[in-house]
């Protein structure tokens, strides 16, 4: 017996245990899963990301509006694919349900943060968590952007309020964990503090205080603001979004990784599932290939 057979079919009886003993926790996930270039080849940009500006996503056109490429697998049981989809602030914001600030914030801190977990810029899906504060803006983004769930424990929400506008992403597979926010300068949520030290060295063209001012008006809970201060908010909130993209993302956002991370000492374990749902539609991604293109084995 050849060793590529050998290989082969010690693959084949990892695959078949995988199967009778049920998916692993996503915290004990091992080794990385690939490495791009040297035991796996996928093909990126393949498909050309929407980019096209709408009335509901004027800012996907802007320069340096993130374009994420994503891969996935065939299917709730299938392989790997070789290739990557694009996804853009367009996408998710048609899955989130409106444009706002928020969930392009969430985004962009994001784009930074896989720099780090994925330098060669392909996102897998399936190896990833994340922690958010719990506004649907930031939590949706980071939901449709790692794949992370409520009900399988990967996606959680921070113990530590002063962090509900910044994001917190791990990679399974490699335990590397790294948190994103704004900068200072470009934040504008009013009793909020930037929890890493950058600052920006450009001059935004809308005020922030300004902004903060107004958010406590129009979002205080049982509040009365005007029609004009329900309008002017969310002229501002567009104009800064459009500015901050026509900048490189590093100049805006900020990332750390996060050493000895324990995810216990970020999520609030009050707002997660006590039974978590193991993850099943990933479990046979490095499943062996057939002997050959036309075989039943």
């Amino acid at each position: 017996m050849s060793i590529s057979q050998c290989i082969r079919k010690i693959a084949l009886l990892v695959g078949l245990f995988v199967s009778m003993a049920g998916q692993v926790s996503w915290a004990d996930e091992g080794a990385p899963t690939f490495v791009q270039g040297k035991n796996i080849f996928i093909e990126t940009g393949v498909e050309a990301p929407d980019r096209s500006p709408t009335w509901y996503a004027p800012m996907v056109a802007k320069p340096y509006a993130p374009v994420f490429q994503m891969l996935a697998t065939r299917g709730t049981q299938g392989r790997y694919y070789p290739y990557t989809y694009p996804v853009t602030l367009k996408d998710l914001i048609r899955f989130h349900g409106h444009d706002c600030e928020g969930t392009s914030h969430a985004a962009n801190a994001a784009w930074v943060a896989f720099k780090i977990l994925f330098p060669d810029g392909i996102i897998d899906r399936s190896v990833l968590a994340g922690i958010t504060g719990p506004s649907p803006c930031w939590s949706d983004a980071v939901a449709y952007l790692t794949g992370a769930r409520v009900q399988y424990g990967t996606l959680g929400f921070f113990k530590d309020k002063r962090y509900n506008h910044a994001i917190l992403l791990y990679r399974t597979d490699t335990k590397v964990a790294v948190l994103a926010t704004l900068k200072k300068g470009i934040n504008n949520i009013p009793g909020e503090p930037v929890m890493l030290p950058g600052k920006i060295n450009w001059e935004p063209k809308v005020d922030t205080k300004k902004v903060m001012e107004l958010k406590a008006v129009v979002k205080k809970a049982g509040g009365n603001p005007t029609p004009y201060q329900v309008d002017e908010m969310r002229y501002l909130q567009w104009m800064h979004i459009n500015d901050i993209l026509e900048h490189p993302l590093e100049d805006s956002y900020q990332a750390k990784v996060i050493e000895s991370f324990k995810w216990s000492d970020w999520a609030d374990s009050s707002k997660a599932f006590s039974d978590t749902i193991k993850r099943s539609d990933v479990r046979l991604k490095n499943y062996p290939y057939r002997e050959s293109p036309i075989s039943d084995k």
